[in-house]
């Protein structure tokens, strides 16, 4: 199979959809890899280190759209990329189609088969795709919202960790039972943050609460509990998710007057259209604004501030899934695997996923009458 990466033109997006040694496990394999030139150095990977493992450079975008089978990304197409994607090409990226109407009709539209990461799955119920990211996401959250916590960039001028007879600042978790929530609540309390965390099941928070009896609350999710822990929160990190779907909006607009001034709100959900009322998608180069007294930290693509280790923690969780459908080509892989047929979020002009089908209203087409009528 020809297989093309394209450099990423996210805003302030470093992080590139293969490493030269995972582009390498392709082309053993026996596939073609192409690589846009300059796609690799944000993440440090240069060109030469791409072609000294056999992969093909491509002066622009286009080329890389034109002339390969499937297309490996790390964040969705922008509209700019609309009109290179091709019938019947595989998209295999983060596509969080929930929170991008306009890129669900380009894929419908120009009949792209659509594998999305954060839809894939595994044998014990997670996303394994998504999982390093938020992994990422989760422990940057506390790093960044620690640092606008800090009076010159507009917070309340709190210490996270306070010092002796100084109370330490209080920390609130949103779905701190999931990868982010969980590596959010983890960090915090290596910080020596007092933290709340809030969820609908503790499976693996339970393990944080023997080791910090003292820092760390757990209390059920619901409006109450939440109402109640932001009005003495210095941070808070919303991390919740419904896979393929919107994010829920847990803080509502009129919950910020009970806030403290010059407290921050991290919107790890905000790839999926954010999990506060009052979130919309920033940029590394400005992640925040001010609301109400309250500071909103919503950058989509947090991960893309340390590429180098984001880069790397996603190549190794996508490339066995990318192995298998270079392989055995799409269909077959879809049929061989239930977790990786969870990822087709489009084909041929249909969406395959359910949430989506019933979000934006639009028929869904059952994977299985895909994979069985070939």
């Amino acid at each position: 199979m020809k297989i093309g990466v394209p450099k990423e033109i996210k805003k302030l997006e470093y992080r590139v959809g293969l490493t030269p040694m995972h582009a390498r496990h392709y082309i053993l394999a026996g596939h073609e890899v192409m690589i846009q030139r300059g796609a690799g150095i944000g993440s440090g990977f240069l060109d030469e280190e791409y072609e000294k493992v056999g992969c093909q450079l491509a002066d622009d975008i286009a080329t890389i759209y034109r002339e390969n089978a499937m297309i490996i990304k790390v964040k969705e197409p922008l509209e700019e990329e609309f009109s290179l994607l091709q019938p019947g090409q595989i998209l295999f990226t983060f596509l969080h189609l929930a929170a991008a109407k306009p890129l669900t009709e380009a894929l419908l539209s120009r009949k792209v088969i659509g594998i999305a990461y954060e839809t894939i799955t595994n044998a014990s119920h997670q996303l394994p795709i998504l999982k390093p990211m938020s992994e990422v996401a989760g422990r940057l959250a506390v790093q960044e919202g620690a640092k606008y916590l800090e009076k010159p960039f507009g917070g309340r001028g709190i210490l996270l960790g306070g010092i002796t007879r100084v109370e330490p600042g209080h920390v609130v978790v949103l779905g701190a039972n999931g990868a982010a929530g969980y590596n959010a609540t983890q960090i915090a309390l290596g910080m020596q943050a007092k933290v709340t965390a809030l969820d609908l099941r503790f499976d693996h928070v339970v393990d944080l609460m023997k080791k910090h009896p003292n820092t760390l609350t757990m209390l059920p999710s619901n409006e109450g509990n939440i109402i109640n822990a932001l009005k003495t929160a210095d941070l808070v990190i919303s991390t919740v998710l419904i896979p393929g779907d919107a994010a829920p909006k847990l803080i509502k607009k009129s919950y910020l007057k009970m806030m403290q001034p010059g407290s921050v709100i991290v919107d790890v959900a905000i790839d999926q259209g954010g999990s506060t009322e009052t979130s919309h998608v920033t940029y590394h180069d400005q992640p925040v604004y001010e609301i109400d007294g309250v500071l909103h930290y919503c950058v989509a693509n947090m991960p893309g501030a340390v590429p180098r280790t984001s880069t790397i923690g996603l190549n190794e969780a996508t490339l066995p899934f990318g192995l298998a459908i270079a392989n055995k080509g799409v269909i077959q892989a879809l049929k061989d695997d239930a977790h990786l047929a969870n990822g087709l979020n489009t084909y041929d002009g249909y969406l395959t996923y359910p949430p989506l089908a019933t979000l934006f209203k639009k028929p869904l087409k059952d994977v299985a009458s895909i994979t069985e009528a070939r």
